[in-house]
């Protein structure tokens, strides 16, 4: 059975501990990295475990690479995730309380708290489904040597901290911008946000420039 079918109802609250009780919400549909892909796309943390600073002194730092090839179609999105649901309305379902779902997985209804500017939104049709780490970021920072396939599962990537349902326009500020451009606007999500692409950017062994390092860094002091 599907892990998206009839009413879901789940809390939103700030933090580290939402992001990784939606992991557990679901568990066939999650999709992973696939190890056996020649591409560097690994299956796990690297060697600093769950130390965050520890995690982000890791990472490789590099200039960001160029744009060019880019294109949002080289990463697949709102895959079909079963039961008539695609990745954005699993998020939708997992991220809001009181959802209502009608035919063919479309959210109906509920409430849902947009972590990066505070507001509460009732109309799924106001919100957008951030990738964390930006599609052209992750590009920049190495996704560019991947295949279309790697990518894919990189924009789809329902077991980690890569997809949070956010307003609008909070997303839409943000674009393709990396931390050392764009911040929350609130302050209090500051050091789960740098906890969640550090997170992501180990996991995938993306790079760092040297800007966007000491953003996090600066980011992850107020946890």
């Amino acid at each position: 059975m599907g892990c998206m079918s009839g009413k879901r109802s789940t809390a939103v609250v700030s933090g580290v501990l939402v992001l990784l009780m939606i992991v557990a919400g679901c568990g066939s549909d999650i999709l992973v990295p696939n190890s056996s892909a020649t591409a560097p796309v690994p299956t796990g943390p690297a060697a600093p475990g769950d130390d965050p600073a520890a995690q982000l002194a890791a990472l490789p730092v590099a200039p960001e690479g160029k744009m060019t090839g880019y294109s949002r179609d080289r990463f697949p999105h709102w895959s079909g995730q079963g039961d008539g649901c695609d990745t954005r309305e699993v998020v939708l379902q997992r991220q809001g309380a009181d959802v209502q779902v009608g035919d063919s997985c479309k959210v109906t209804s509920g409430t849902w708290t947009s972590v990066y500017d505070g507001k509460v939104v009732k109309d799924a049709g106001e919100l957008d489904i951030d990738h964390t780490v930006a599609l052209a970021e992750a590009w920049r920072s190495g996704a560019d040597k991947w295949t279309d396939e790697q990518r894919e599962k990189f924009a789809n990537d329902l077991g980690g901290l890569q997809l949070i349902a956010v307003t609008a326009s909070s997303n839409r500020s943000k674009g393709d911008q990396d931390a050392a451009k764009w911040k929350p606007p609130v302050e209090a999500y500051w050091c789960t946000y740098a906890r969640a692409v550090v997170s992501v950017k180990t996991l995938y062994s993306l790079t760092v420039d040297e800007a966007e390092r000491d953003a996090l860094a600066a980011m992850l002091k107020t946890c």
